[in-house]
């Protein structure tokens, strides 16, 4: 098999609130970027005011970890105090489309928060999109190919809006309902970060000490796994392998585990999956394990250990996601 997929590029967290979602998140050790809120006049002559979707990132040198909230219309003291608000400039005879395209963005949230609060969202890495997607395409999964989209990148000296390529796979085209939507949430492959970005990240400090994304937990019903695990071995280009109760998907320093429902109890003692599918979980690497127990001691969350030994945090003091740190690194080679 053809491996163009190297590494978790990240994971998103939909959230209710996202004051409530920043204050887990700073309490769990992350330090996050300012949350950005689109800013955008409905009508000629209007002022702009948030709308759509607002999110923020804890950034690591090649990953990061999204938090993502819908925009309540009604509720204009919802902000918090370092929101960002980014303008949204159209020409009069685009606004309806793009007013649409943005409504049609919240829609697709606000069905993934009617399910559960949590994971819904994996992006995969690629050294070359362009690449990737012929190979998806011979495998036969669906995908509306290579678009460009800019996304936040903290450095040292400031946020900085970077290029990104990237397809949303099981997709007819870019922007058509159910882009990037498979059972489990949106799945998408975007290319590696270039080499200026990860220089002007590598210096990034959490106050947990994590320093990169390395798991997504995918749970299934069991009568479902082999099917999704064919799925994913077109997805990522490699077959799995068993460990424990669960089949997994190693790539360079990360990995896609995939878990049956009645099996997640023995991979996180006392988890259970919100709805089938799920993604359920995540994992950090962090520098010093015992530094990121303390902090979350000290910050008042309950601590498990997980079948293989590392400490996580359980989805329910977690907004619906469970949370691992393992110190790195620790994850066999490919």
């Amino acid at each position: 098999m053809t491996r163009d997929i190297d590494h978790l590029h990240h994971v998103g967290h939909v959230v209710r609130d996202m004051k409530e979602g920043l204050e887990l998140y700073r309490r769990l050790g992350f330090r996050l970027s300012p949350p950005a809120y689109p800013m955008l006049a409905r009508r000629e002559g209007e002022p702009p005011r948030p709308f759509g979707a607002a999110n923020t990132h804890a950034n690591f040198p090649r990953s990061f970890v999204e938090l993502v909230s819908c925009i309540d219309d009604d509720r204009p003291d919802q902000l918090p105090a370092d929101a960002k608000g980014i303008p949204l400039q159209a020409p009069p005879e685009h606004l309806a489309r793009i007013t649409e395209s943005i409504r049609s963005t919240v829609a697709r949230i606000a069905a993934c928060l009617a399910r559960f609060q949590g994971l819904h969202i994996l992006v995969l890495t690629t050294p070359d999109a362009d690449a990737a997607a012929r190979r998806l395409s011979a495998e036969g999964v669906g995908h509306g190919g290579v678009i460009t989209i800019r996304r936040p990148v903290d450095t040292a000296s400031g946020t900085r809006m970077e290029p990104v390529r990237l397809l949303e796979l099981d997709s007819p085209a870019p922007g058509e309902p159910g882009a990037g939507q498979v059972p489990e949430g949106r799945l998408a492959v975007a290319e590696n970060p270039a080499a200026a970005v990860l220089e002007a990240q590598a210096d990034l400090d959490h106050p947990n000490g994590a320093v990169d994304l390395v798991e997504s937990v995918l749970c299934v019903a069991r009568a479902d796994l082999p099917e999704v695990e064919r799925r994913y071995e077109k997805y990522l280009g490699r077959q799995a392998r068993a460990d424990g109760p669960a089949r997994v998907f190693n790539l360079d320093g990360s990995r896609v585990v995939l878990v049956a429902d009645d099996d997640l109890g023995a991979l996180l003692p006392g988890e259970r999956a919100p709805a089938l599918p799920a993604f359920v979980a995540y994992g950090v690497a962090v520098r010093d394990l015992g530094v990121a127990r303390r902090l979350l001691e000290e910050n008042g969350f309950p601590l498990k250990r997980s079948a293989s030994g590392d400490l996580f945090v359980p989805a329910a003091a977690a907004l619906g996601a469970a949370i691992v740190f393992r110190e790195s690194p620790r994850l066999p080679a490919r």
